[in-house]
């Protein structure tokens, strides 16, 4: 009733034996058959217990032969591991024709819809969708929930245009670097990757001397994102440069880059598509690593910088103190 279903057309049955599927499936012959979930389906060709590989393979290749047959969609509901894959034998995915992963954090109210298979169309697309009373409705600015909270005036804010399938999608991260106070510096990382973060501050580190090593980092995708790209290097090391040098950001400037090893910045891919996200956004100025040949993106200046040096100089010379970006916000 929530969610508006014609409850007419929808037919539910409580059963988990694959067998006592098929005569009420032949006699009805629905268009679409939803089994949730196919881990707790059992057939007795099969001894083991419900949940097992041997039975969810074998109930998996029933359910999908009698779709076949009857020409219905089946949708075949199933757990996901704590790493995010699909749980259960691997033939599962060879058994269907499309994979979907319903990811979300539990804390946001946003889900994210993603292909990991696609016999009939591209895998690059996905779909934001937020939680609300009559259950899940489509976001169509996903940019503007990422930043409806975004902090301006905070050192360590930095705004990142990531590419999410085919979409430009704009996050916030927050950094936040303070004395280490038990001796050993501590690291918490919440929706960024440990190992780009890990990266970035070894950079940081040895490319700015700045000082990481004795310093407590934490850093944070908001609004439950989450950054695993390197396009998110540069936007990572201006957060956390902003944070430990108590600089704020311009509010409308956005960053997205690769960071080498060597300190030197890489360009990322689809940099017109990020800007041009960024600047229906509002934003004015993006950091990016220099090209040769410059894109021209209307409503948006790119400010290149050709290693990470240069753009922690830029953020010592246009950043504000934390003190007069407070004071400039409350004004």
């Amino acid at each position: 009733m929530r969610l508006g279903a014609a409850g007419g057309n929808i037919l539910g049955l409580s059963e988990t034996r694959i067998e006592n599927l098929s005569r009420p499936w032949k006699e009805l012959n629905p268009k679409m058959v939803i089994v949730d979930s196919v881990q707790a389906m059992r057939s007795e060709r099969v001894p083991s217990a419900p949940g097992s590989v041997t039975q969810v393979r074998e109930s998996a290749a029933l359910l999908a032969a009698t779709a076949k047959s009857q020409g219905s969609i089946l949708v075949l509901i199933g757990h996901v591991t704590k790493d995010g894959n699909l749980a259960g034998p691997r033939v599962l995915e060879h058994l269907v024709d499309v994979v979907l992963l319903f990811e979300g954090d539990r804390g946001h109210g946003f889900r994210l819809l993603r292909s990991v298979k696609n016999r009939f169309g591209s895998t690059q697309e996905i779909g934001v969708f937020s939680m609300g009373e009559t259950g899940l409705e489509g976001v169509e600015n996903p940019s503007a929930y990422f930043l409806s909270d975004r902090s301006i005036g905070a050192p360590g804010a930095t705004v990142v245009p990531l590419i999410e399938g085919s979409r430009p999608v704009l996050v916030e991260v927050q950094a936040l670097v303070a004395p280490a106070g038990y001796g050993t510096s501590r690291r918490t990382n919440v929706g960024v990757d440990d190992g780009r973060v890990a990266l970035v501050l070894a950079v940081l580190d040895r490319r700015t001397k700045m000082d990481f090593v004795s310093r407590d980092v934490y850093l944070n995708a908001t609004g439950g994102a989450r950054i695993s790209e390197p396009a998110a290097d540069l936007g990572l090391a201006l957060a956390l440069a902003s944070s430990r040098l108590d600089r704020v950001l311009p509010h409308d400037v956005a960053a997205c880059g690769e960071v080498g090893l060597g300190g030197e910045l890489r360009s990322a891919s689809r940099l017109e598509a990020r800007a041009g996200e960024a600047a229906r956004l509002g934003f004015k100025r993006l950091l990016v690593p220099a090209r040769k040949k410059m894109p021209s993106v209307q409503g948006i200046e790119l400010v290149p910088f050709s290693n990470i040096i240069e753009a922690i100089s830029w953020l010592r010379s246009e950043g504000l103190t934390a003190s007069v970006s407070a004071t400039a916000v409350t004004d």
